[in-house]
């Protein structure tokens, strides 16, 4: 005799004063949907009130450490989902060393990162943030600019994010060499892959090096001061990974030194940047507020990703952009 399966509880936290996602009608079609902010992620996972304990976990507020915290609550939890690239925040040991699945939003923002990028390298190249400056000044500064063809750009990580940003800026004559765990050449989209643990020694070739990779134990402070040292005195800085992948302080005292020579940051150690960060006030800064991948319509998609892994999980099949939780990361499809 058959036996008619349960809906999965299902627990999506969210931000104080963020509504959940825009799909929450169809989620609670296919399961019994509970959303909560950080104070009642413990009582939520556990199931109190006669409820079954939470078997999925919808991390919507993708940059909260709550979970760790709840952690002792969550007997019953088998599959994490991330509605953000990077899984840093949280990798806590226990849940890393758990038969818990954890998925994120992997191929959503390749694209629109990418996008900024290339944005960012022509800003450089073109002087647009000196235009700007100057403008407010009412002053008219003939300069000649450098040729964005021909150029050369270092891409620190081989993943989605990384190649999406190799073939558009190849698209514009950029030529490109990637940075990653594994040295390779002929590699379909940056030809040659240089050892990201040797990056001090490559960082010189290029006029743009543009940081894409996941944080983890080996990418943590990846551009410290020999990198920097390393790099060319006109090139440009791009990180739109996570803030610490620099060393923030050996990167300010570079940029005051003028190697390198500008850097385009979206992300920093910590966020929001500190209103008296020396960054705001320099010339050479061009600082965002970690939005390089947020276009319209994003949080849309992050919604749509997560109800069709959900559909999956509840017809037993096996769920997309699974992490591997010891790399940090999706592994390549």
């Amino acid at each position: 005799m058959s036996t008619v399966r349960e809906p999965p509880r299902v627990v999506v936290l969210t931000a104080e004063g963020t509504p959940p996602p825009g799909n929450e009608e169809a989620l609670r079609a296919l399961a019994d949907v509970t959303v909560v902010t950080r104070e009642g992620l413990a009582d939520a996972l556990a199931g109190t009130g006669g409820r079954r304990p939470a078997e999925v976990l919808l991390l919507w507020d993708f940059f909260s450490d709550a979970l760790a915290g709840a952690w002792d609550a969550a007997t019953g939890l088998r599959w994490v989902h991330v509605a953000a690239a990077g899984v840093d925040a949280v990798l806590f040991p226990a849940l890393r060393s758990s038969a818990v699945l954890v998925t994120n939003a992997h191929g959503v923002f390749d694209r629109p990162i990418a996008e900024f990028v290339l944005a960012a390298v022509l800003a450089q190249d073109k002087q647009l943030h000196r235009s700007a400056r100057l403008q407010r000044e009412h002053r008219w500064v003939h300069r000649e600019l450098r040729r964005t063809q021909g150029s050369t750009a270092l891409v620190v990580g081989t993943g989605g994010i990384g190649r999406a940003t190799a073939r558009l800026l190849r698209a514009v004559g950029v030529e490109v060499r990637g940075a990653g765990r594994t040295a390779r050449t002929e590699d379909p989209d940056f030809g040659t892959v240089v050892p990201a643990a040797e990056l001090a020694e490559h960082a010189g070739w290029a006029d743009h090096v543009v940081l894409a990779a996941p944080l983890t134990g080996r990418t943590h402070g990846i551009v410290g001061p020999r990198v920097l040292a390393a790099m060319s005195p006109h090139a440009h800085l791009v990180n739109v990974g996570r803030g610490a992948l620099v060393d923030e302080d050996a990167l300010l005292e570079a940029l005051r030194a003028g190697r390198p020579a500008a850097a385009t940051l979206d992300v920093f150690d910590t966020e929001p940047l500190p209103r008296d960060h020396p960054f705001w006030a320099m010339d050479n800064v061009h600082v965002s507020a970690h939005m390089c991948g947020d276009v319209e319509g994003w949080r849309d998609e992050l919604a749509a990703q997560f109800e069709d892994n959900l559909r999956r999980w509840t017809a037993g099949e096996r769920l997309v952009d699974q992490v591997d939780k010891n790399a940090g990361y999706v592994r390549s499809r």
